[in-house]
């Protein structure tokens, strides 16, 4: 009677070893389950980064329907996909100025614009600022001024300066410093590019 009992409370025993076994793995396991269910979440809103969507856009008066991914900056669809690549990257934080760009007239940091935000949108880079042959008045002013050195920083200098004019800032060589504050140069050529305004300002029209 007695070693029955021992074997029952033996096989008790067992059962309950098996019991807490299978506790404990289920309680193993749904973390784990958990942790991959957010994983496959996480792993379809990154693959929704790289779908591509519709874009309407005209840039420089050419019109262009394609399609991009969402993630992609304005400014790397113009320099990669349509090769406009005029509009420098710089700093690519929209601290230097040197991707400016006109977007339906207004001038923007095309690095911190996805291509995406400019459904519709008109867009004027550098390469739409000339007339064929006949270069723009701003371009034609930093020319004669000097108002460029290594010329990295040019393009988005002449963007910024041409939506300077055209806003009306430019009452005074401080206030036109004020307005073109966004653009750096590194070669220190201010001067001569705050020069190259003041004499396309002198027209009293935009440019």
């Amino acid at each position: 009677m007695q070693s029955s009992d021992k074997e029952s409370n033996r096989g008790d025993t067992r059962r309950d070893f098996l019991k807490k076994s299978s506790v404990i793995t289920a309680i193993a396991l749904t973390p784990a389950a958990a942790v991959k269910a957010a994983e496959n979440q996480a792993d379809e809103r990154f693959a929704e980064l790289f779908e591509k969507i519709p874009l309407n856009i005209t840039v420089n008066n050419k019109a262009y329907s394609t399609s991009v991914e969402p993630r992609v900056t304005l400014l790397d669809y113009l320099r990669e996909e349509l090769h406009l690549t005029g509009t420098k990257k710089g700093c690519d934080h929209g601290q230097c100025g040197a991707c400016t760009l006109h977007a339906d007239g207004e001038r923007i940091n095309s690095c911190l614009s996805l291509a995406v935000m400019n459904e519709g949108k008109k867009i004027t880079t550098i390469e739409g600022l000339a007339s064929g042959a006949e270069l723009h008045p701003m371009q034609a002013a930093f020319i004669k001024h000097d108002g460029f050195q290594c010329g990295y920083c040019t393009p988005g200098q002449i963007m910024s300066a041409v939506a300077c004019v055209n806003e009306g800032h430019t009452g005074s060589r401080a206030e036109i410093a004020e307005y073109m504050s966004g653009n750096i140069c590194r070669c220190g050529a201010y001067p001569n590019i705050v020069d190259a305004i003041i004499e396309v300002s002198k027209g009293g029209a935009k440019v």
